[in-house]
């Protein structure tokens, strides 16, 4: 069932066309994460059961660095909603809401879907994280960054996250 859900989440991700660069942690109380991926930095900190504090800082090419501050809250296991506000080199600021969904594949490995809406960009993310050790896991990524004005960007990215 759980599979079932990720799948349809993922397809249902892709075909509204709306993501975010670092991946869905599945983190412990008062845990925290850091990793890269590609051309993101991130780090994040769970705070109680159900809320995530992150900064992320994209490098973009042509579009320059991003920097993200955001929260993710976690409405069940799988679903989490996502606020955010992303700093542009090239404008000012924008406010971005989206929807995470994660889920168990296969044992040690976890896969996500997220997607990200702003008033000047839309973004889609759909990945797996293999869990190396008890606190590493490796991410593989796909994301696709559409600026409401220029031009996508698609990207494949491998990473790592730490957590302790």
């Amino acid at each position: 069932m759980k599979k079932s859900l990720l799948i349809l989440g993922a397809f249902i991700t892709m075909s509204t066309a709306t993501c975010f660069a670092a991946p869905l942690n599945n983190l412990d109380n008062e845990q925290t994460a850091v990793g890269l991926s590609g051309d993101t930095f991130y780090i994040e900190h769970k705070f109680g059961d159900r809320f995530t504090l992150g900064y992320q800082s994209i490098d973009r090419d042509y579009y320059g660095d991003m920097k993200d501050i955001y929260g993710q809250y976690q409405f069940t296991n799988n679903l989490r909603g996502i606020v955010g506000n992303r700093d542009f080199d090239y404008s000012d600021s924008s406010v971005y809401l989206g929807l995470g969904l994660n889920g168990s594949l296969a044992p040690q490995l976890d896969g996500y879907a997220s997607f990200l809406a702003g008033d000047e960009f839309k973004e889609l993310q759909v990945g797996a994280g293999y869990k190396l050790a008890r606190n590493l896991d490796l991410n593989v990524t796909y994301s696709n960054f559409m600026p409401d004005h220029g031009k996508d960007k698609d990207e494949f990215a491998v990473g790592a996250t730490f957590k302790f």
